[in-house]
């Protein structure tokens, strides 16, 4: 690479990371005042050529990316360094820095997306591939960023456990989450599935306990009682 290809790649990089500025509260508006419409839209992009897709917002996954990255900017901001950073115990000591951290974090919340896009492909018995998975595994994925924000926010107001009304305004914080991203996940199945809203919160349900679990699992492995 010559040095006129550096400066142009540098260019782009550079204005691709500035653009996120714009793209970022674009995409996170949009997902929370119309959730179902962006998951249909991450449908839609995927079926454009590769240079023409997400023109107008942040990929999925980038967007879930960025927002695990705010969160966890506000938690060092609020709270400082995670315990688990400083913990050598069990698999925590793999974790020792806040790129480590912040990596563990993408994976478990990651989780969400995978059971709820999996399970759909399964009941639509349209064949478990990569290709299949692809699709509703991009549209969970902007729904699950607000949902992670809020759940993070609400972790870090249930941390100050000296204050009671910012530890009783962190649970109230968790349960609005729980209930949107349940809701939203009903409506979701129930749309693609053609059933009834009850029927699609029965089936939200069974891939939600799955995800929690999970990532409980995963929890539990990368704290000391893990070891």
């Amino acid at each position: 690479m010559n040095f006129m290809q550096l400066l142009k790649s540098l260019d782009d990089l550079l204005y691709e990371v500035m653009s996120w500025l714009v793209f970022y509260p674009v995409t996170m508006w949009r997902t929370l005042r119309h959730p179902l419409k962006m998951m249909n839209y991450s449908d839609a992009e995927l079926g454009d050529r590769a240079d023409e897709q997400y023109t107008d917002t942040l990929s999925p996954p980038l967007f879930l990316l960025l927002s695990l990255i705010i969160s966890h900017s506000i938690e060092l901001a609020l709270v400082g360094e995670s315990p688990i950073v400083r913990d050598t115990h069990g698999l925590a000591g793999l974790i020792s820095d806040d790129t480590g951290l912040l990596m563990l974090r993408m994976l478990m919340f990651s989780v969400f997306p995978l059971i709820m896009a999996a399970r759909l492909v399964r009941l639509l018995g349209v064949g478990l591939t990569r290709k299949t998975l692809r699709a509703p595994f991009y549209s969970q994925c902007y729904v699950v960023a607000p949902f992670m924000l809020l759940l993070g926010l609400g972790a870090i107001l249930i941390g100050w456990h000296d204050r009671p009304a910012l530890v009783l305004t962190g649970a109230a914080v968790m349960v609005v989450a729980l209930l949107w991203y349940g809701t939203l996940q009903a409506r979701w199945f129930a749309q693609h599935r053609r059933i009834s809203l009850l029927r699609g919160f029965a089936t939200a349900s069974v891939a939600m306990v799955e995800s929690l679990a999970i990532v409980a699992l995963i929890s539990w492995l990368f704290t000391s009682a893990g070891s």
